[in-house]
């Protein structure tokens, strides 16, 4: 396996994909990078392409090719090119498949200490930029958190501070063809349990092995676990429209902005959407807490790496560095409606104002704690898979509550002895 470390090969072929560059091959002496992105969208490969061409002029005689595989196999596709060890430079790493692709050795540790830029970059980014074995195999451009949106128009003037009491407003707002609640039945949908029964728990969580407590004993093993899970059921039954069953994130959105629902919990990136949609009526909040008055949720993030064969680390580097410097990074994250790794973006009318204020409240609120999810655990994939199908079952009245936390309370006591 090969140590990822900046390294370079002898190698060089050109891949059978379609970039925005002219190949891999360039004029006599110029450097070609190529860089390969995972979250596509046609806004988003402009802006990234915008920032390259600085780049480039920042850096004569480098080019770089952008790469933009469909949304929906992106990954796939980068797991595939990264299996060559060729013709790779700069990719798009996210938060669940760090951990993957470090293992194999396809990941150089990115410079830290003796970069100025590292200094700039938030606590939270630095800590996600060595999350996977405490080494730096990307820098983080952004977070993905949730907060609660909430539309006034639809007689809200004071926003949930608990599930309980979302569960009460969104049957108050449900009405005809009103719903109180865009609920996620469909894929992802466990996430929003788990956050429920997190907070449930309390300060027994430990937040850094989000799935267990402090005593070691999984967050699903509890009381206060089916207490959750009986009020998630009872938020899909009596405040949530019924098709919502099979919704995942565009339909969650959709239904916010569409006025079929009055609250949503989601990331940032919904704030662009929901100003675009000509929604005027709405504000934000950060999530309900539990009857302990905690809150958890992981916060999803991805960021740039460079390939441990990448014929040229040096350029790989500084194009990561350039792409995170204060300037890039903060117009990246304003472009996608990310929570900016620059501390200068504090002081952006932006990030401190407006529908970002739930943000900047959550992270000042002590008992609105940031977890690690337990990506380490050699099932956690399949849990994703699993658990999405239990929430299925759950909601459409095929399995209990309590047959849904044995199981998964005996998957992750099982989890716990394959790590230890």
């Amino acid at each position: 396996m090969r140590n990822p470390v900046l390294v370079a090969t002898a190698a060089v072929v050109t891949l059978t994909l379609t970039g925005c560059g002219s190949g891999s091959s360039g004029a006599p002496g110029e450097i070609r990078l190529r860089m390969i992105e995972s979250l596509t969208g046609p806004e988003r490969t402009k802006l990234i392409k915008t920032l390259i061409a600085d780049f480039e002029q920042a850096n004569p005689g480098v080019t770089v090719e952008l790469i933009s595989p469909p949304l929906d196999s992106a990954d796939q596709k980068i797991t595939q090119i990264l299996q060559t060890e060729k013709g790779l430079d700069v990719l798009e790493v996210r938060d669940h498949t760090a951990k993957s692709f470090s293992n194999n050795g396809w990941l150089a540790v990115l410079p830290t200490t003796d970069w100025p830029g590292w200094a700039d970059l938030t606590e939270l980014a630095r800590k996600k930029a060595v999350e996977v074995g405490g080494k730096a195999y990307l820098i983080p451009y952004g977070f993905y958190q949730r907060t609660l949106f909430y539309r006034t128009d639809f007689g809200m003037t004071q926003p949930p501070a608990t599930w309980q009491e979302l569960y009460e407003a969104g049957r108050r707002m449900t009405s005809g063809d009103r719903y109180g609640y865009s609920f996620r039945g469909g894929k992802g949908g466990a996430d929003y349990a788990v956050m429920m029964i997190s907070a449930y728990n309390g300060d027994a969580l430990n937040p850094e092995k989000s799935f267990y407590l402090k005593d070691k004993r999984t967050i699903f093993s509890t009381p206060e676990a089916a207490q959750a899970l009986d009020l998630f059921v009872k938020i899909f039954k009596e405040a949530s429209p019924p098709d919502s069953v099979s919704w995942g994130y565009p339909e969650m959105v959709q239904g916010f902005t569409s006025g079929v629902t009055g609250m949503l919990i989601q990331d940032p990136e919904v704030i662009k959407t929901v100003e675009e949609s000509g929604v005027t009526a709405w504000s934000t909040a950060p999530i309900p807490k539990g009857p302990t008055g905690y809150a958890y949720q992981p916060v999803g993030y991805a960021g740039w790496g460079v390939t441990s064969f990448s014929q040229h680390a040096k350029e790989a580097v500084k194009l990561v560095q350039f792409l995170s410097e204060s300037e890039q990074s903060i117009a990246f994250a304003k472009g996608n409606s990310l929570i900016p790794i620059s501390r200068q973006a504090q002081n952006d009318p932006q990030f401190s104002q407006g529908a970002w204020k739930a943000y900047l409240q959550a992270q000042q609120d002590p008992k609105q704690v940031i977890t690690i999810r337990p990506v380490d655990y050699p099932g956690w994939s399949q849990f994703l898979v699993d658990s999405d199908r239990d929430i299925q079952s759950l909601i459409t009245g095929k399995t209990s509550t309590a047959e849904v936390l044995k199981a998964w309370d005996a998957f992750w006591v099982d989890q716990a002895k394959k790590v230890s």
